[in-house]
């Protein structure tokens, strides 16, 4: 049985990567956790702590939404899955936190496809899961985009 971590988010790419997976990889018994990373409020020193507060209830419904977006898509694709938040300040982090955790067979995650350049500058989730997991890394490239 292998173990899959599958990032997802509200983005559609992570959508495709769910969907790509389970067309092209998934085997009955594979344990496949799908892991959000929120965006976190809890450091912001320039925000008043009632905006601060108002934030993170917001990306608490965000989740909660997602979770159940994600939960009901695995169904109707025919697999069995964790739905798993990990609060952090760098996403890729917890990625691969959670991927050594758990003893991941492979993660899987989408990519926006940006340029060497932007990826510099603003930095690259899918980037740095591949340079830091102890395990492979499937980058599901929406071909369409």
């Amino acid at each position: 049985m292998a173990t899959v971590v599958i990032s997802v988010d509200e983005s559609e790419f992570s959508e495709y990567a769910l969907q790509w997976y389970v067309t092209n990889f998934h085997k009955p018994g594979n344990k496949v956790i799908l892991l959000h990373v929120p965006e976190s409020y809890i450091n912001a020193t320039t925000m008043s702590p009632g905006r601060v507060m108002e934030l993170q209830r917001e990306s608490d419904g965000k989740t909660s939404d997602l979770k159940q977006k994600f939960i009901d898509k695995a169904s109707k694709l025919g697999i069995e899955a964790e739905f798993r938040v990990e609060n952090a300040d760098k996403p890729g982090h917890a990625i691969v936190d959670v991927a050594q955790k758990e003893n991941a067979t492979f993660v899987v995650t989408g990519t926006r496809g940006m340029g060497k350049f932007r990826r510099t500058i603003m930095g690259s989730v899918s980037d740095f899961v591949v340079h830091h997991a102890h395990c492979p890394v499937l980058v599901c490239r929406h071909k369409d985009k």
